[in-house]
């Protein structure tokens, strides 16, 4: 049905249920019909917006509220069109009915007919007949006689329990119509999502429930307790449409279509079949639920699967990193270990070759004094033989003298080689200790760091013995759905 209207002339509107702003309007409708030219020329054609605005001008100073075109042929093109009010139609059809129009480029004048429109509107005779000749109806049984009104393209927003809502009120819907007459039930299919589903044949829940009432207009079934009460409204709702008058005082209209039920939508029976259709569906949903959420249980667990995979893959690469770490600063310290061994062994060999240097130099010192010595003495002889006993004596002198040097030569010597055996020895203990004080260290370090690599491995295996307990616990408290 057409969306709403504005409607500024509401003179002729009567009273349906001023507490939600709702009215009943006659609906004016008239139909034009413009008899068109044969075309002669190829190519040339008539435009429809053109007649329709020749139309326009032609029942001014009023107006159409409404103006469509229905059908266009080559014969003649039909329009639609409403009035403000009802009373305004017999001019109208005055202004129009008879004449003509005279189109730009085109020497043949266009007749012009026009007429009021008659409402089609099902007649008492036609509901009496339908039920009474209908098969499988029970005019006994409520439903399956001429108690219900089918209604479709009623706007939603006019039949809302609050401002805010954008959903039409069953509970509204039913004040508004028992003003014809006690209303037994009313139903609103666009209301129940699994109706909506089951039409639809789609069976995504959650499409389907994010779809609804989302249409501007919906559809509903009124069913009256007395036929008296569907006789009134069938009625007083032939020949009009709906207007509703806000608290501004701005009115709209909207066409609604209103039709006896002929499918005994409200019936019993019916109503049986749509709670079973209603409960399969929930059953539907609720497996399709409990199968989303076993797929969604497995997923979560493939993924925590995922993630200790992962986790133990990434503990293995640091077991690898740290070990690797390890054995490269074992290496370190074994290859700076052997520098120092051979750095020391090089002071050794050159402290060696310094004292074997030392050695030779005062042995060739004692040969040289040894050489003076036996020059001296045979010097000595010499002199003796030559000079006598004075100069005997001071050969002894000078050989005493000497003897005494070479003693003190010696004794300095010794000292200092004793010297020099003592600070070598002090230096060698010193080492010694520095030594042992390092790898004091070294062999700490390396217990602490396997005592920590135990301890973090042992965590590890109590974390992993209790992520299995706390698996198997959630496993155990699954609840298996009832088949």
């Amino acid at each position: 049905m057409a969306a709403s209207t504005p409607c500024s002339d509401t003179t002729e509107a009567v009273e349906l249920y001023p507490q939600q702003g709702l009215w009943l309007k006659p609906i004016a409708r008239l139909n034009v019909s413009v008899s068109l030219p044969q075309l002669k020329t190829p190519g040339k054609s008539i435009s429809n917006w053109e007649v329709m605005e020749r139309i326009k001008a032609m029942v001014k100073p009023d107006a159409f509220s409404l103006l469509k075109v229905v059908k266009s042929t080559l014969e003649f093109i039909r329009f639609e069109g409403e009035a403000e009010a009802k009373s305004l139609l017999k001019t109208m059809v005055a202004r129009l009915d008879g004449k003509t129009i005279k189109l730009s480029g085109f020497s043949e004048m266009l007749k012009v007919r026009a007429a009021e429109a008659k409402v089609v509107f099902p007649t008492r005779h036609e509901w009496d007949s339908h039920f009474r000749d209908a098969k499988f109806m029970n005019e006994t049984v409520a439903g399956e006689r001429p108690d219900t009104v089918h209604f479709e393209g009623l706007p939603c927003k006019w039949f809302t329990a609050s401002k805010d809502s954008d959903k039409a009120s069953e509970n509204v819907l039913k004040k508004v119509f028992a003003t014809f007459g006690e209303v037994r039930r009313v139903d609103i299919p666009m209301l129940d999502p699994y109706r909506q589903e089951n039409k639809t044949g789609n069976f995504n829940t959650f499409s389907s429930f994010s779809s609804l009432g989302t249409s501007l207009t919906f559809e509903a079934y009124v069913q009256f307790k007395e036929y008296i009460g569907f006789v009134n409204c069938m009625e007083h709702l032939k020949g009009m449409k709906l207007m509703y008058k806000g608290d501004d005082g701005k009115a709209a209209t909207a066409n609604f279509k209103v039709d006896f039920d002929k499918s005994g939508h409200l019936s019993d029976k019916a109503i049986r079949k749509r709670r079973l259709e209603r409960a399969k569906l929930q059953e539907l949903e609720h497996q399709r639920e409990e199968q989303k959420r076993k797929e969604r249980e497995e997923e979560e667990r493939k993924k925590e699967e995922e993630r200790k995979k992962k986790e133990d893959e990434e503990r293995e690469r640091e077991r690898k990193r740290e070990e690797k770490l390890r054995r490269r600063e074992e290496r370190m310290k074994y290859r700076e270990e052997k520098r120092r061994e051979k750095k020391l062994e090089k002071k050794r060999q050159e402290e060696q070759r310094q004292l074997q240097e030392k050695i030779a130099q005062e042995e060739r010192r004692i040969l040289i004094a040894q050489r003076k010595l036996e020059s001296i003495r045979l010097l000595t002889e010499l002199f003796k033989r030559a000079k006598g006993v004075k100069q005997q004596q001071e050969v002894q002198r000078l050989e005493q003298e000497l003897e005494q040097e070479r003693l003190r030569q010696l004794a300095i010597e010794r000292r200092k080689k004793e010297e020099e055996e003592l600070k070598k020895r002090k230096e060698e203990e010193r080492k010694q200790k520095e030594l042992q004080k390092k790898e004091e260290q070294l062999r700490e370090k390396l217990v602490r760091g396997l005592k920590k690599r135990k301890d973090r491995e042992e965590e590890q295996h109590r974390e992993e013995l209790r992520q299995k307990i706390s698996g198997q616990k959630l496993k155990s408290a699954v609840v298996m759905p009832h088949t």
